[in-house]
């Protein structure tokens, strides 16, 4: 049976939009995957280290058969063949992160996994591509649609939606 996930992908370092690009091209070409559509790519400012270039950023709804950690396995996977290292200091620049923001209705709490993402209702450049794609999509841990959490977002910092440039 087909679970539908939500993910966030983010990319600040070398080609930001091949990096995104090559991310979901690559969880399409598995065949437990299927259904993905991703919302605008979102240029943001980093929210941290601000000592670091803008990100790209997205949110793509998916269908797949792999279980919430064969998902986790996979984008880790997915991860390190678009170059990021496997230990990294966190809030550093990045070629690709991918992080599962919902596995259908489910609450997991482990040491490997934390689903829904915990730090979402406080991230604008999660949940402005995430209401693009599924604005009443409600998650069951704080019982309110992702256009609700946006709604009411502490996140101020800046996202605007991406144009690429065309070449001349």
């Amino acid at each position: 049976m087909s679970e539908v996930a939500y993910l966030s992908l983010g990319s600040n370092a070398g080609d930001r939009e091949a990096n995104l690009a090559g991310a979901i091209t690559s969880l399409s070409t598995y065949p437990e995957i299927h259904d993905l559509r991703s919302a605008s790519f979102y240029e943001t400012e980093p929210l941290y280290n601000r000592d670091q270039p803008d990100f790209l950023n997205t949110v793509v709804e998916l269908k797949t058969e792999f279980s919430a950690f064969e998902l986790f396995d996979t984008i880790r996977y997915v991860e390190s063949l678009l170059g990021r290292p496997e230990v990294r200091e966190k809030n550093m620049p990045r070629t690709i992160d991918i992080d599962i923001l919902c596995y259908d209705d489910e609450i997991i709490n482990t040491e490997r996994l934390v689903i829904p993402h915990p730090d979402m209702p406080n991230r604008r450049f999660v949940l402005i591509p995430f209401c693009e794609i599924a604005p009443n999509f409600v998650i069951r841990k704080w019982k309110l649609t992702v256009y609700d959490l946006l709604r009411i977002c502490p996140d101020q910092s800046r996202v605007e939606k991406h144009y690429p440039e065309k070449s001349a």
